[in-house]
């Protein structure tokens, strides 16, 4: 009788058992997919604070390479267009960039309403976050290129149009699911060469032709002077907060906590070395003779700027090839520029610009699926093409356009008096670098011109 009992319990509790463990293992695996959505998401989250953080790697490499006059200046533009792109991406731009909608433009969405765009696993705010910190960094890419002779509120203006508007319409035609996803060869840009890089380097581009060049910038004969920066170790220390940045700018762009994030961080690493390294060596060999510490730097952002296309579609050799490529190339650009009179202080158009799109089309040279260098013929190259050229005609017409209404409304460039003077006092009332005052010595009074501490 015991026996029998103990044979019945021992089927009762195998029966129960077998039917617990479907429940059990779908309960596990239930559980195993939440912790990968939140994982996603504290990854992206992180990933975004490392892009925002980029905005004080941008601060100190513009106020680095420029005059200490306009220090003030350079920082207050890089706060304000991430607080005043970031509203405006809010309010519009995020609905433009990834609303249903067409083509070209989407419309839903408006401050993170209904029709609200969200990736995957992503939610929206986490979605929201990371998008306005590229939305931000293209913006400020345009300040660098037009630093030290315009005037804050067309800054301010612009600034809000670029973030919400010109990027978001740029994003839509991507990311959005725009006309350049819907190729039969879709585009490729990863993480933005084209759609954030060249977007700012294009607009600081128009932003520099309307101003004309800084004062002094060129002699009698039309040749260029340097006009040195007022901190090189600024300009270093805002290119390493800058590289360190990328590790959420590219890896961060993959949207998931996944295995594929190791190998961009490579491609990332790979490219911003051999681009420092060629250029410097460009420098040193070819051009002045001596290894130039802020093209140096500018190297380094070119190989991150011309990687971030294709830092998941290429190899660890390719990704060295086209840093080291960008390296020489963005030190031919700084000095085109110069010669054709375009000032760009901090090279933001050399960098930005051309490097973005240089490295957006060296994608169909050098991705491992589809590049023309790796048997896939020239469809990759081609798309890459009519993907930079579309891009890079809509930002110059539509950044003209807005250039010129600022011009011939409030205003874009300083006076003469304001540029000579700096910035920092004439635009916001205080040097960057106030003087130390003894007993009985009185501040500056607001307004009135100082003597700079570098000219």
């Amino acid at each position: 009788m015991k026996r029998r009992l103990a044979l019945a319990s021992a089927a009762g509790l195998g029966l129960a058992l077998m039917t617990a463990a479907p429940a059990m293992a779908q309960e596990a695996e239930t559980t195993a997919a939440d912790v990968q959505v939140n994982l996603d998401n504290v990854f992206v989250l992180v990933s975004a604070v490392l892009v925002i953080f980029m905005q004080a790697g941008f601060a100190l490499l513009e106020a680095g390479l420029t005059r200490a006059k306009s220090v003030a200046n350079i920082m207050m533009k890089n706060l304000m267009d991430f607080c005043a792109g970031a509203l405006a991406f809010f309010a519009i731009g995020y609905a433009i960039a990834f609303g249903s909608g067409n083509d070209f433009f989407g419309w839903k969405g408006w401050f993170l309403g209904d029709g609200a765009f969200n990736y995957g696993t992503l939610t929206v705010p986490v979605t929201f976050i990371f998008q306005v910190a590229f939305a931000a960094t293209a913006a400020t890419i345009v300040s660098g290129a037009m630093a030290e002779r315009t005037k804050f509120k067309a800054y301010f203006v612009y600034s809000m149009v670029i973030s919400g508007l010109i990027y978001p319409v740029v994003v839509h035609w991507n990311w959005g699911g725009g006309w350049l996803s819907q190729l039969d060869t879709p585009y490729i840009d990863f993480a933005g060469s084209s759609i954030v890089h060249m977007v700012g380097g294009i607009a600081g581009l128009m932003g520099a032709i309307a101003l004309g060049p800084r004062i002094g910038k060129y002699a009698a004969n039309g040749k260029p002077r340097g006009i040195p920066g007022h901190s090189i170790p600024f300009a270093v220390l805002g290119a390493f907060i800058l590289l360190v940045g990328w590790y959420g700018f590219n890896p961060g762009s993959e949207l998931a906590a996944d295995g594929a994030i190791g190998g961009i961080a490579l491609t990332t690493t790979l490219a911003a070395v051999a681009g420092a390294l060629t250029s410097m060596l460009t420098m040193w060999w070819f051009v002045g003779g001596k290894p130039d510490v802020a093209m140096t730097t500018n190297g380094l952002l070119a190989g991150l700027v011309a990687i971030t296309a294709g830092c998941a579609a290429v190899s660890s050799v390719g990704a060295v090839a086209i840093g080291g490529l960008a390296g020489v190339v963005v030190v031919g650009a700084v000095l085109f520029f110069d010669r054709v009179r375009v000032d760009d202080p901090v090279g933001a158009i050399s960098v930005h610009g051309v490097c973005g799109a240089f490295g957006t089309l060296a994608v169909g040279l050098f991705a491992t699926d589809g590049g023309l260098l790796y048997g896939g013929g020239a469809a990759l190259l081609l798309t890459q093409l009519i993907g930079v050229t579309a891009i890079g005609a809509f930002v110059a017409v539509t950044a003209g356009i807005l250039f010129a209404l600022l011009k011939g409304t409030i205003g874009l460039r300083v006076s003469e008096e304001e540029e000579l003077a700096g910035l920092d006092v004439m635009e916001h009332g205080t040097p960057g670098y106030a003087p130390d005052l003894g007993p009985g010595q009185s501040p500056t009074p607001v307004g009135a011109p100082v003597s700079p501490v570098m000219a």
